[in-house]
């Protein structure tokens, strides 16, 4: 109980946060090259078919697999420069104000608006109480992170509802010193057995309407990363339908720490 002992414990605690980082960094190390082999080997193998192609159709298919698995490559290796940077990036910038509220109802409505390849749906933002001061969705953050996380839930939310009948609700609420940001989709929810995983770094279970390789696997991973490193919690859960075993659809919470 003195300052040696204080100076002990403070080596001890850094030891086991840097051999924590150490086997992180491993095994973030171990999933990359696990998730680039497979595009690559896919390559090279168009790569060496190619010179054997008997005819122009057999080329120009060839040529696809080539470009489709470039673009693959592209997009993990974007996804995963992201991940990596993401730590000390959050640690490096102090927070700002950000006002949640704001920040959602603008993403949403850039959401609104179906583009190519983007499936058109109903996104409404709604407050639990109507009554709700809009300082009560203060939080400290860093905005442009924060932005990130939501236009990746509604996206995703996107990609799973029905062509014609998609429907997006993002509800606000605060609960004593927490703001809780909920996005719930009409699409067909998420397996049981699947809740968690697809959280982990390039986990997919993408819609069969959806072309293969189009998703890294590490947009929701990236998210609760964020949301975490904000002091807060990204959890994901079903939404119960009226008979037993039915369901409405998916429901991701955001709960952030709100300024005081």
């Amino acid at each position: 109980q003195d300052e040696i002992g204080n100076l002990s414990v403070a080596l001890r605690d850094m030891t086991n946060a840097l051999y924590a980082r150490i086997e992180a960094i491993e095994s973030f190390a171990a999933d990359v090259s696990h998730e680039l082999k497979n595009p690559l080997t896919s390559l090279r193998s168009a790569v060496e078919t190619l010179p054997l192609a008997k005819n122009e159709r057999s080329r120009e298919r060839l040529m696809e697999v080539i470009q489709h698995d470039v673009r693959r490559l592209d997009r993990l290796i974007t996804d995963i420069s992201d991940a990596s940077r993401l730590d000390a990036e959050l640690a490096r910038d102090d927070a700002t104000r950000v006002d949640l509220h704001k920040l959602i109802t603008d993403i949403a409505a850039a959401s609104r608006e179906a583009g190519r390849n983007r499936k058109a749906v109903d996104i409404q933002v709604k407050t639990q109480k109507k009554t709700q001061n809009p300082r009560d969705f203060y939080v400290l953050g860093h905005d442009l992170r924060l932005g990130q996380v939501f236009t990746n839930l509604i996206e995703n939310a996107r990609s799973f509802v029905p062509e014609g009948e998609g429907r997006i609700v993002v509800t606000f609420a605060r609960t004593g010193r927490q703001v809780v940001v909920t996005v719930e989709d009409n699409g067909p929810g998420i397996r049981a057995e699947k809740i968690e995983r697809i959280f982990e770094r390039f986990y997919t279970d993408r819609p069969s309407t959806e072309a293969f390789g189009q998703n890294s696997g590490l947009g929701l991973s990236i998210s609760r990363q964020i949301i975490e490193a904000h002091g807060g919690r990204l959890t994901a859960e079903n939404i119960p339908g009226s008979k037993p075993g039915d369901l409405k659809g998916a429901r991701f919470v955001v709960t952030l720490p709100a300024e005081l």
